[in-house]
């Protein structure tokens, strides 16, 4: 009961992270235009809420082909369940709560992104053209526009145009936050671990009978 209660508050983050997120994009896709026609700068230029539909991956990326949406949606609902199940074994194992919480938020992102990607080309019409199916096939909702910067390299670096834009979502920030502490922090978390592990060891051997047999 103890491990149910304690496995019960991690998931409610990730519930109401994935209705935030949810509650977010719907907003936008009922309320705004895309494109630069809906856009609304909140910090300048730098920060900005800018609708697009984004048919592959996070931060705006892409992937080819016709199945290429297909695998990716089927590779998300994977990837949740093994997030789920791999949180509940930190939680049975007893993991640094800091770890736990982070793969809540990671679990969050992904389970809002994969709403979007099984059923927006459905309900809400989004699937891109030729698509086989609308299921399975929706765009996620990005609306967080960070214009970082855009101008020339170096010459020592080519010289060459390039731009840092990207444009997110509530599901992604949470899996960026979720795995950026987890790189941060992963000596106080895994340590933890080891020397939970370690303490269990110790434990079990010193309450270990000794076996051995007496002379008559």
């Amino acid at each position: 009961m103890k491990k149910t209660h304690k496995l019960y508050k991690y998931f409610l983050l990730s519930f109401v992270v994935i209705l935030l997120d949810q509650a977010v994009k719907l907003l936008v896709h009922y309320n705004m235009d895309p494109g630069l026609a809906g856009e609304i700068k909140v910090l300048g230029s730098w920060l900005k809420i800018h609708y697009v539909l984004n048919p592959g991956m996070a931060f705006g990326l892409k992937l080819g082909s016709v199945y290429g949406k297909l695998i990716l949606t089927l590779f998300r609902l994977l990837a949740t369940v093994g997030i789920a199940y791999y949180m509940s074994l930190l939680v049975k194992r007893k993991a640094h709560t800091g770890l736990v919480w982070c793969v809540a938020l990671i679990l969050a992102g992904a389970v809002g992104n994969v709403v979007d990607s099984t059923f927006y080309g459905v309900f809400l019409n989004n699937a891109p053209a030729g698509s086989p199916t609308p299921w399975f096939h929706g765009q996620v909702i990005d609306m967080i526009y960070l214009d970082i910067w855009e101008g020339h390299l170096p010459q020592w670096l080519g010289g060459q145009y390039y731009a840092l834009w990207p444009i997110f979502n509530i599901a992604d920030s949470a899996i960026f936050l979720g795995v950026a502490v987890i790189l941060v922090m992963q000596r106080r978390f895994f340590k933890d671990a080891e020397d939970k592990k370690q303490d269990n060891e110790t434990n079990k051997d010193t309450t270990t009978p000794s076996t051995g047999t007496t002379a008559n």
